[in-house]
């Protein structure tokens, strides 16, 4: 007997036919002599639906504490009907709201970080022999106020409460049959990966891959969560992500490569003519910290000539582009540096794979393959199992392919891609 939380994406609960499959999975795992605890997001479009209301009614800004009560709704309201499913099958099961299940979080409205979970009543119930559902995405303040997590919030969710009932694997569910070489929307013979390291998922989902938000992966490494990533609408064996277990030349028997992953979101901020001295960078990056933009790769350029400037190009989400340059254009004056240039529509190609450490072709191959489709590269940027570029948004479809390709990647057969949403 195990104790399994399984964690179902939006894509996987969309109407009362998918309700019904997911509550026959479950009930199957329970009636298998299995402690199950279920995570589930919101329906299909409901998160959206709530905020296109919200909008209706007050296109401005809105009360932060009243849009997270509205969000957390549409997961409240898949637990509810998620459980009177798999009762409706002979199973006992029972739901709790994030509050209920013990998701404390700090007071950050729309993007809660979790301090502490504390399931006790979610494990009473599965000691009982209940199936306990948990919505996900939510919890409860330090103030007693409702919260969501933000981005990425049920899987967040699923691997916490993983993590606090020493749960045996974290099953997350989703409509493609587990990890990828790439994105199969993108590479329709992309390959499925049946085991990869935490690292390297970690960098993967840093890096463009959907399948797992990068807060979850990093919480399952952290507190050595195993991860199996499978889809809800077939029977397939999945994604098995190791995790405790170091990048040892042991593990090297797969491809070199993993995967590739790719980000059409990001735009690029330029500072220019930034006087060369000490803190001058720090004093940049550090404003557009203060805005609270989230910076991606950084790149500083010293000017050869005796003026002694440098210019500063960095990467950001490109929602966030607007703030990151006012943020950049209040330092001007005071630190007298040229202008600030932004870049729309940037795309990131990242190639992962814990083999390349060994293997000091492979940025050369990459090149290689990317000049050959006339890609041009703007930026790169390098870890020790990573490289990634940054160029055109144009140009990042092809180019995932033509990588794909170039590392031996493709499948004989196209993946399958069962609801769309990659959730």
């Amino acid at each position: 007997m195990a104790l399994l939380v399984m964690k179902f994406g939006g894509s996987s609960v969309t109407d009362a036919s998918a309700m019904r499959r997911v509550a026959q999975r479950v009930a199957a795992s329970h009636r298998c002599g299995n402690k199950v605890a279920v995570v589930v997001s919101a329906m299909g479009d409901t998160t959206d639906d709530l905020l296109d209301l919200a909008n209706q009614i007050a296109p401005g800004p809105k009360p932060a504490r009243e849009m997270d009560m509205l969000l957390s709704a549409g997961e409240r309201i898949s637990m509810a009907l998620l459980a009177i499913a798999i009762q409706e099958l002979g199973v006992p099961a029972k739901s709790y709201t994030g509050a209920q299940a013990g998701m404390r979080t700090d007071t950050s409205h729309g993007r809660a970080r979790l301090l502490d979970v504390q399931p006790g009543r979610v494990r009473s119930t599965l000691d009982e022999g209940t199936v306990a559902i948990v919505a996900g995405f939510q919890g409860i303040s330090t103030g007693d106020d409702i919260t969501t997590l933000g981005r990425g919030g049920s899987d967040t969710t699923a691997v916490a409460l993983a993590a606090a009932l020493d749960a045996d694997v974290c099953e997350i569910y989703t409509d493609v049959d587990g990890l990828y070489t790439a994105d199969p929307r993108i590479v329709h013979n992309a390959r499925q990966i049946t085991r990869i390291t935490i690292e390297e998922t970690l960098e993967m989902a840093a890096h463009g891959a959907k399948i797992l938000h990068l807060r979850a992966v990093e919480y399952a490494r952290r507190f050595t969560v195993p991860l199996h990533v499978r889809s809800s609408f077939s029977d397939r064996e999945g994604t098995h992500i190791l995790v405790g277990r170091p990048l040892t030349e042991d593990t090297m028997e797969e491809p070199i490569i993993s995967g590739v992953t790719h980000d059409t979101s990001l735009g690029k901020v330029t500072a220019v003519g930034i006087p060369d001295v000490p803190g001058a960078a720090a004093s940049v990056i550090g404003a557009v910290a203060q805005a609270g933009v989230s910076i991606d790769m950084i790149v500083q350029n010293i000017s050869t000539s005796d003026a002694r400037t440098s210019d500063i190009s960095f990467t950001i989400p490109e929602a966030e582009g607007p703030d990151a340059v006012a943020a950049v254009r209040a330092l001007q004056a005071t630190m007298g540096f040229d202008d600030v240039l932004y870049t729309s529509h940037i795309g990131k190609l990242s190639l992962v794979g814990a083999g390349m450490r060994s293997n000091p072709s492979v940025a050369a191959k990459l090149f290689e393959s990317l000049a050959s489709a006339g890609v041009n590269i703007e930026m790169i940027s390098t870890s020790e199992i990573r490289i990634s570029v940054i160029c055109d948004q144009a140009d990042v479809e092809n180019a995932v392919r033509v990588v794909h390709t170039a590392f031996g990647l493709d499948a004989e057969e196209e993946a399958v891609v069962y609801g769309g949403t990659g959730r």
